[in-house]
C-alpha cells in the first residue's frame, strides 16, 4: 500500500464541499504516490499503519514534519488571524503523524 502524494487532500476537499454546498465530486481513479508511482486510489492508505511502501512512508513523514513546522511558524506570526491554539494543535497532530509514519 502506498500514500497519496497529496496526502488525501482531494478527499478532504471533497468532504468540505459536500458539507458546505451539498456537492460531491468524484475522487480520482488513480493518484501519484509518495514514491513516484501512479496507482489506483484504492491502493493508497490514509492511516500510517496501512502504508507498506518504505519510500511512501518516508515521503509522508517528511511532509507531515514540514506541515508541523509551518504551523509553528504561523503561530509565531503576529496578527495571523488564526487562533494560536488551533495552530499548535495542528502542529502537534502533524508531528504525531510524522512519527507514526517513521515507526513502522
Amino acid at each position: 500500500m502506498h500514500v497519496d502524494a497529496k496526502l488525501h487532500s482531494d478527499a478532504a476537499t471533497r468532504i468540505v464541499l459536500a458539507d458546505a454546498f451539498g456537492l460531491v465530486s468524484d475522487l480520482p481513479t488513480t493518484v501519484e504516490t509518495g514514491c513516484g508511482q501512479r496507482v489506483p486510489y484504492a491502493m493508497t492508505a490514509s492511516r500510517p499503519e496501512g502504508v507498506t511502501c518504505t519510500a511512501c512512508r518516508e515521503f509522508a513523514a517528511e511532509q507531515h514534519a514540514d506541515a508541523a513546522e509551518q504551523a509553528l511558524r504561523l503561530a509565531r506570526m503576529p496578527g495571523i488571524g488564526v487562533p494560536i491554539d488551533d495552530l499548535l494543535r495542528a502542529a502537534r497532530a502533524h508531528r504525531d503523524l510524522a512519527e507514526r509514519y517513521r515507526e513502522a
